[in-house]
């Protein structure tokens, strides 16, 4: 299958629909890695019941599917880390938001839909003028992630436990994404 260009990829809202490939994207070992540092998960995100975390979507915490020419390529998750009901990002100050990425199929991997994906939610999040930064949470060992985020112009902040992850944490302020172009 010949995949569509970077510049294709449009995000759309996740429905209840996208259950099934959600659960299956999460067995590929690329998506099982950048989710735990557990050599035996067989299993991304602990088994998330993605039917359950659908129906739970709202304006604080929501999720997009990205397509390409039709075809989901990716997934993100996408929440206003102060105001959201898990209390994930602990004390952490209003006006932001938090993102996570992945990639579903191994064959859409490296091809720049990750960067495309990331630009349309950051343009979407700074949209809004509260907002003055994005936060993300790559496990510190995935260092591929950190040179992922840091060419987007995220800098690291520091190393944080997030339950029994060890997470290298990363912000893009407002200014930075605006003087990119610049």
């Amino acid at each position: 299958m010949t995949l569509s260009p970077a510049s294709s990829v449009r995000l759309r809202p996740a429905t209840l629909d996208d259950a099934p490939m959600l659960a299956e994207w999460d067995r590929e070992p690329h998506v099982i890695e950048c989710s735990t540092d557990d050599p035996d998960a067989d299993v991304a995100f602990g088994g998330i019941e993605w039917r359950e975390e659908l129906a739970d979507q709202s304006d604080v915490s929501f999720y997009r599917i990205a397509e390409a020419d039709g075809r989901p390529i990716g997934v993100m998750q996408i929440c206003d880390p102060h105001r959201e009901s898990t209390h994930y990002w602990g004390e952490i100050e209003p006006n932001l938001r938090a993102m996570d990425i992945w990639i579903g199929p191994a064959d859409a991997l490296n091809r720049g839909y990750g960067t495309r994906m990331m630009t349309l939610a950051a343009d979407e999040a700074f949209a809004d003028p509260a907002v003055t930064a994005i936060v993300i949470d790559p496990l510190n060992t995935n260092t591929e992630a950190h040179r992922f985020y840091q060419r987007l112009g995220f800098q690291p902040e520091g190393r944080r436990m997030f339950g029994e992850d060890d997470c290298l944490v990363h912000r893009l302020t407002r200014a930075t994404w605006e003087g990119r172009t610049k």
